[in-house]
C-alpha cells in the first residue's frame, strides 16, 4: 500500500507519463510512481514520489547523503556525481545526481539517479517539517532524454491548497 506523504501536494505529469500502483511497480514505500511510455533496454525510467515529517534540524544535504547510504545497501555501486542547494531560506531545497550500477529484474544496469528534496514548513507551527523527495530513475543512455521531463515535472510541484491546512 502506498505510503501517504506527510503534505498534500498538487503536479503535472508530462505529457505520456503515466501513473501507476507503488505496489504494482516493487515500491510500496514510494507515495506515488509514474513511468515513462518509452523502456530503454527493458528498462522503464520512472518517477517516484515520497516523504516524511522531519522535526529535527538536519540540513537536506544530510537527509539526502542518508539516502545514498540506504541505496547503496541494495546497489552494487552509488557515486554521486553532482550535488546543489537550490531554493531560498523559505523553500529549501536540494538536488543531486547519482550513477547506480544495480540488478534490477535479474539484469546488471547502470542508471542515473536524479534526486531533488524540498522542504516544507507548517506556516502554523514552523516546528513541523516535512521533506518531499522526488526521484527520477533512468538508464544511462536515456536519463539526458527524460531529464527535461523531470525538470518540467519538479517545476509543478506545489502544495494542494484546497487540502493544506
Amino acid at each position: 500500500m502506498p505510503t501517504a506523504l506527510p503534505v498534500p501536494i498538487q503536479f503535472e505529469l508530462p505529457e505520456g507519463w503515466r501513473a501507476a500502483p507503488p505496489d504494482a511497480v516493487g515500491v510500496p514505500e514510494a507515495s506515488f510512481v509514474a513511468l515513462h511510455p518509452q523502456p530503454d533496454a527493458r528498462f522503464t525510467a520512472n518517477v517516484m514520489i515520497d516523504g516524511e515529517y522531519r522535526p529535527d534540524a538536519a540540513r537536506l544535504s544530510a537527509i539526502a547523503h542518508d539516502s545514498v547510504e540506504r541505496l547503496r545497501q541494495a546497489a552494487t555501486s552509488v557515486k554521486v556525481t553532482s550535488h546543489h542547494e537550490i531554493g531560498s531560506a523559505d523553500a529549501p531545497g536540494f538536488t543531486q545526481t547519482l550513477a547506480v550500477s544495480a540488478v534490477v529484474g535479474g539484469v546488471a544496469r547502470d542508471l542515473v539517479q536524479s534526486q531533488v528534496y524540498l522542504s516544507i514548513l507548517d506556516v502554523a507551527d514552523p516546528s513541523k517539517r516535512a521533506v518531499i523527495r522526488l526521484v527520477l530513475t533512468a538508464t544511462a543512455s536515456q536519463h539526458s532524454y527524460v531529464l527535461s521531463d523531470f525538470q518540467d515535472f519538479v517545476r509543478t510541484v506545489r502544495l494542494d491548497a484546497n487540502t493544506a491546512s
